[in-house]
Formats: structure tokens, sequence, C-alpha cells
């Protein structure tokens, strides 16, 4: 086994960033620079404002003040970042491809690439390759490939090493992980002493009991699987809260029935508008255009239908926001409580508020967002990804405020996006007090009091029970 010195990882994302603070802040005899072509995003996570850092995540500010210029760096440099490092985490986008062959369904692994290429360019030694990003099955045959036919014929070893991290709880997820998973070559010594040299790192504070060894094509395959299951049980239960409210039952009531059988579980049969992040929508999408490549037709259909109720639960949350304002919000002011695909990140990949918000958009309703972490930029760039109008349409109906109550100001209604926590104390007394009446709230997140709403004098709306209002 290698003992491993000095670690570099390409890329300064959601995954590189707080995956890397966590083995410096552990690893304290670790070298750990992470590296990216973005040099804003390097500038960020170097800047003395640590409020500021690109990554919103409880927990991780603090970490990287203590280890940061001690043991953790931040660097555009990527070429000296491979030349010193032992061992190499990649750790790059890899979208849904929006061109060519499986447009719209398979991973784009151009960043991937890259990498690979880059690392074959300049890498002088034998090095360890790890597999940090979520990346389609036998993607590690491709890096190989490139690196045993590319640069200066240097013999490398390839790990996947897939992330199970939960945006909002990624640090305790980080220290606390219910298993690491690292899939590598077991049929060679080399192969063998490379995942043992990863292992020893986690095992710095983890048990040895959580770590998972297996095959490469099968850690890189379990991580597709984990987020398809997930996302499956969302799903789920979205469908379920339909009959829900058709029927006078109340989804959070039979989730908690079912949660009690143990095997079920309670974890992820919580309803809501729906799924979102950068994960669950893309390794669906992946899984199913695998199983169509593979002439698995049916197991395809199986999967996409998981993505097709995702989208049906948000359309059915703004269009019966469309419905209960009398068939037309033209014009209206809908303020938005949350963007960000879910509380405590900043990061809005896939969240359901750009998708309501694109279809009250359509019916020309004028939006007021507020939320504690995303900027008004950002919520831009989203709709743009979505490219269902002009910049300047956008820009002319959806503004973002800095204030909650300001958001809601003679807004016609609320709509619940985020499950911020900062939202359930809000003094809604005074809200209603300024709204246009009647005053709608509709809660995609299930987190207010509906009978509390309700003798204020809102028209509230809560996912999959039956306080729900269809129109007045």
């Amino acid at each position: 086994m290698k003992k491993i010195t000095n670690i570099c990882c390409i890329g300064a994302g959601y995954v590189g960033g707080p995956t890397m603070a966590v083995i410096a802040s552990n690893c304290p005899e670790i070298k750990v620079t992470v590296v990216d072509v973005n040099t804003q995003r390097i500038a960020d996570w170097n800047g003395a404002d640590l409020e500021n850092l690109p990554i919103y995540e409880p927990g991780l500010k603090e970490i990287v003040s203590a280890v940061r210029g001690k043991n953790l760096f931040f660097s555009t440099d990527i070429e000296e970042g491979i030349k010193q490092a032992q061992m190499i985490f990649i750790s790059v986008n890899t979208p849904t491809k929006t061109y060519g062959k499986g447009k719209g369904m398979a991973a784009d692994l151009k960043y991937i690439e890259l990498c690979a290429r880059q690392i074959a360019s300049v890498a002088d030694e034998e090095k360890i390759i790890v597999e940090k990003s979520t990346i389609p099955v036998r993607t590690a045959q491709t890096i190989k490939t490139i690196l045993e036919n590319t640069g200066n014929k240097i013999k490398f070893q390839i790990l996947s090493n897939p992330e199970f991290l939960a945006e909002g709880t990624a640090i305790n997820d980080l220290q606390n992980a219910d298993r690491m998973l690292i899939g590598g070559d077991h049929s060679t010594e080399e192969g063998r002493k490379a995942i043992d040299s990863l292992a020893a790192i986690y095992e710095r504070w983890l048990p040895a009991e959580r770590i998972i060894k297996t095959n490469l094509w099968s850690s890189e395959l379990s991580k597709l699987t984990a987020n398809a299951f997930l996302a499956q049980r969302v799903s789920s239960i979205n469908a379920m809260s339909a009959i829900c409210e058709k029927t006078g039952a109340d989804v959070d009531e039979v989730a908690r029935a079912i949660g009690a059988d143990s095997r079920i579980g309670s974890k992820f049969i919580k309803s809501s508008v729906g799924f979102g992040g950068s994960c669950f929508q893309k390794d669906i999408l992946n899984l199913v255009y695998i199983s169509a490549s593979l002439g698995l037709n049916e197991v395809a259909d199986y999967w996409e239908q998981v993505l097709l109720i995702n989208s049906y639960q948000r359309r059915r949350f703004a269009e019966n926001i469309v419905t209960s304002l009398f068939n037309t919000v033209a014009g209206k002011k809908i303020a938005f409580l949350g963007w960000a695909f879910k509380k405590d990140t900043n990061d809005t990949r896939e969240t359901a508020a750009m998708y309501v918000a694109d279809l009250l958009l359509e019916e020309t309703a004028d939006i007021c967002v507020y939320d504690p972490k995303v900027s008004q930029s950002k919520m831009y760039s989203n709709l743009e990804h979505l490219g269902t109008r002009s910049n300047e349409e956008n820009e002319a109906h959806l503004k973002a405020v800095s204030d909650p109550y300001e958001a809601c100001r003679d807004s016609h209604a609320i709509a619940i996006l985020t499950e911020w926590d900062e939202f359930r104390s809000y003094d809604w007394q005074r809200i209603f007090d300024n709204m246009k009446k009647p005053a709608f709230i509709f809660d995609g997140r299930n987190i207010t009091d509906c009978k509390k709403l309700t003798d204020i004098g809102f028209k509230v709306y809560q996912i999959g029970r039956g306080c729900n209002i269809a129109s007045v």
C-alpha cells in the first residue's frame, strides 16, 4: 500500500470543495490541492469573507477556516497540482448531453475526457486516479484507455469512489458516512494496493467496516442505482399525494403509516412539489439511456416513469395556482418563498422553483422571489437554461428581493418552493394584512400550519392534504 501525502482534486464544485476540505481536516499530514479552470470560483474559495464561499453548506466555512493555507489549497494551476499529486480525484461536471447521440439523456463526458488527457500529458510518474464525478458504467475504461494511449505512457490505477452526499447535510454525510464505496481492480496487486491506499485515508475517521470495496463497474453502477431508488420513492409518494387530495386522505399520515413498516422505512417518503438537484434527474436519464442502449426497453420505460411523475407534480402545482386564482394569473404578483432545490444549499440545478416559475411566466404572471442564499442572476440563468422565452421577458416578469415581507407585499398568492426553516417562523398575520384578498398560500413543502393560516384568513393549499382549496 502506498502512503498518500499529496492529493489533487480537479473540480472545485459542490462535491470537490467539501470533500477535499473534510479530507484535509481529518488528515493533516496530507497536502490537499483543489484546482479549477474557473478563476472566479477559486478566488471565492480563497477569499477573506468565508460567508461568500462559492458553495453554501452548513459547517463548511468552519472547516475551510481551520485548514485553508495549512494543508488545504485552492489554485488555478492545474498542471502543477497534477504533477505534485500521488492521487488525483476527478470531480468535474457531467451534465446531460444537449447535442448529438444521447441528447437529453446520456451523460456528457467531455470534461472527464479533458481531465484524463491533461493528466496523461502532464504526469511523469505513476498515479492513482479516482473517479468522484457521477458517471455512467464503464467510464473507468474510457479514462484508462486515454491514459494508456496518450502522454508519457505512465502506468495509472483507476478507482471509482462515488459520492453519496445530500446537499445541506454534506459535511455530516462526509464526517459520518454510513458507507464509503471504493471500486477498483482486484485482479492485480497494484489494483489492490491502490484500493487500500484510498481506504487508508477514509479510515482516518471512519470505521473500516463502513468502507465497501467492489469492482469498478459495481461501484459506478451503485451510484446511479442509489439515486434512482431514492428518486423512485419521492415520485411514488408524490403520485399518492394526488390521490390523497381527491379522497380526503392526508399524505403525511399515509407516509407515517407506511414508513413504520420496517421493510419500507420512513426516509424519502416526504411529499413535495418535486425533487431537484444535480443528481436525481441526470442519473435516471442516464440509466434510461443505458437501458435502452442495451435493448432493455421495458427497464428504460420503468425508470423514465419516475421522471414523468416528477414533472407531473411540478405541473400540477403550478396549474393549481392558476385554477385557484380564478383561472388567470396574468399581471398578478405571485410571491415565491425559496428558489434553491432544498434548504441549506445555494444549489439551484433542476430546482422545482424554476419549472413552476416557467409555467407561471407562460401565463404572464409577475413573480417576486425571496431566497436567503440564491442570487437573482442565478435565477435568470436557470430560466435561460430552459429556453422557453427571451432573457428580456424573464427579467421583465421575475425579480428577487432580499426581504421576504417585501416579496409577499401586494401579492395575490404565495408559493413555498423551498423548506427553509425561517419560513416557519414568519409573522403570517403581517403578511396576510399586506396581501391582496383573497390571500392564497400554496405550500409546496408542507411546512406551514394549515389551521393557523386558515384561521388568519388565508386560503391554503398543501400537497396531499385535505385542507386544500381548489377555488373560492
